[in-house]
Order: C-alpha cells, then sequence, then structure tokens
C-alpha cells in the first residue's frame, strides 16, 4: 500500500490563465477533489454523517509552489495525514507532475479540517469520527513507507 491517497488529473485550458499556466486557485479545487474522494473511497460512512449534521469546516489551507505546470500535464495528488487531533485533522499534498517514467515535485499544500456539528447558528467542535480516523491510519505518520522528517533539500530556517 502507498503511503497516500492519489488522484490522478490532467490540466485542462479551463484551469490555465491567459499566460498559460495553471492558476493558482485550481490548486486549493484539486486538495477540495482529492480529500472528497478520499472520503468516497475509503469512509463513506462520514460522507452519511455529513448528509446528517457532521460539517468539516476548512480552518486554513496554503501551497507553495516549486514549478509552473501547464494544459494537458499529467498530474498525481497525493495526500497524507499529516496530524490528528480529538477535533481536528491536518492533510499534506503533493502535486507531482508526470512525464513518462519520471515524477516531478511541481507544488506542496497543507490543510486543516475541524470537525463540528450543529445547526448552522450554533455548530460546536466534535471529534474526529472513529470511521475518519480508521481510514486515515495508513496514510499518516509512521505508516509503513510514509516519509519522515523534512522533504530532501529542505532545511530549517533560523
Amino acid at each position: 500500500m502507498l503511503p497516500y491517497y492519489e488522484l490522478r488529473h490532467t490540466v485542462g485550458f479551463e484551469e490555465t490563465n491567459l499566460v498559460g499556466n495553471v492558476y493558482y486557485v485550481n490548486y486549493v479545487r484539486w486538495q477540495g477533489r482529492c480529500r472528497e474522494m478520499f472520503l468516497d473511497e475509503h469512509a463513506p460512512e462520514v460522507l452519511e454523517d455529513i448528509r446528517g449534521d457532521l460539517k468539516l469546516f476548512t480552518l486554513s489551507v496554503g501551497c507553495d509552489f516549486f514549478a509552473e505546470i501547464t494544459a494537458f500535464d499529467r498530474l498525481s495528488i497525493r495526500m497524507r495525514l499529516e496530524d490528528l487531533t480529538q477535533t481536528q485533522v491536518g492533510f499534506a499534498f503533493d502535486y507531482v507532475r508526470l512525464r513518462g517514467d519520471a515524477e516531478d515535485l511541481v507544488a506542496r499544500g497543507r490543510q486543516r479540517v475541524a470537525c463540528m456539528r450543529g445547526p448552522n447558528t450554533d455548530t460546536r467542535p466534535t471529534r474526529v469520527p472513529e470511521a475518519l480516523r480508521r481510514a486515515l491510519g495508513p496514510y499518516g505518520p509512521g505508516a509503513p513507507g510514509a516519509p519522515s522528517g523534512r522533504p530532501a533539500g529542505s532545511s530549517s530556517g533560523g
């Protein structure tokens, strides 16, 4: 089993700007799509719970860009569990361009989600559902094949 959940995507013209490279907001859209497909494939009980009163609020999202991508580039969006608390989930995303046998990391993103319950006027934090905890387990820190420490070539500032 891979240490990440993977969503494959081919970039379309509608995802590029006038210059021809991918418009930055699409990276965030792909994060959401990757997360949704993960739930559909690995934790459908959570989707049923969302139809009830569970809400997954995105608290923060970000992306660092390393290379430009353009229409018809083939991507692998790879989602990993970065951290898990009682009420929140931190996700990490690697955007990898696929060219034959070559893979290039073109961006890296993060997302933090809070689990909430209740009506829209009175939502309160709730525990991350057990079905989601189980589904994320193989993709988290300490999972076989999961990255450890900082990515190659990274350094800490100081």
